[in-house]
């Protein structure tokens, strides 16, 4: 799918990444306010390099207004087995409806590549978010320290075939 324009309070267009894009992806999951304190060693030496947005369906949501093409947020889409593998928001543009319309296209992109589930292991502050754009609780993914020394909620949106 190409670069599609969405309705927010300001304009916002999902694309697809680019190896360019990696180093922005990259700050933007180490700053995120999600994995601050006991969190942040989760993050603290994370990379999303050109390699990973090759590999993988990765798509931003840009600021096409005041932010002047700033990524505002992003996710990433494995086909196999199928994951939400990263979905994340920039701290100052949370509230806006950037996850939720990241979470429809990813849903448009597995719906097209003929997936009818996509699994998610969740950080722990965002299961409410998760839970709000309907994603339903299939488990729980235990601790594995000291990478991640937390059990993570699991998730798994069904995709329909509309």
């Amino acid at each position: 799918m190409g670069a599609r324009t969405f309705s927010t309070s300001q304009p916002i267009t999902i694309r697809r990444a680019v190896a360019r894009d990696a180093k922005r992806l990259t700050r933007l999951v180490r700053g995120s306010g999600a994995y601050e304190g006991k969190y942040a060693a989760a993050v603290a030496g994370y990379r999303v390099g050109p390699d990973y947005i090759e590999a993988h369906r990765a798509f931003v949501a840009v600021g096409t207004d005041e932010h002047g093409g700033r990524v505002l947020g992003f996710y990433s889409l494995v086909l196999a087995p199928p994951e939400l593998d990263l979905l994340f928001v920039a701290d100052e543009a949370q509230g806006r409806g950037i996850g939720r319309l990241l979470v429809a296209h990813m849903q448009s992109e597995a719906r097209a590549a003929g997936l009818d589930r996509v699994k998610v292991v969740s950080h722990v502050p965002a299961e409410d978010f998760y839970h709000r754009v309907g994603a339903v609780r299939t488990g729980t993914v235990l601790a594995n320290p000291p990478a991640v020394p937390w059990d993570r909620p699991e998730f798994e949106f069904r995709i329909s075939s509309e």
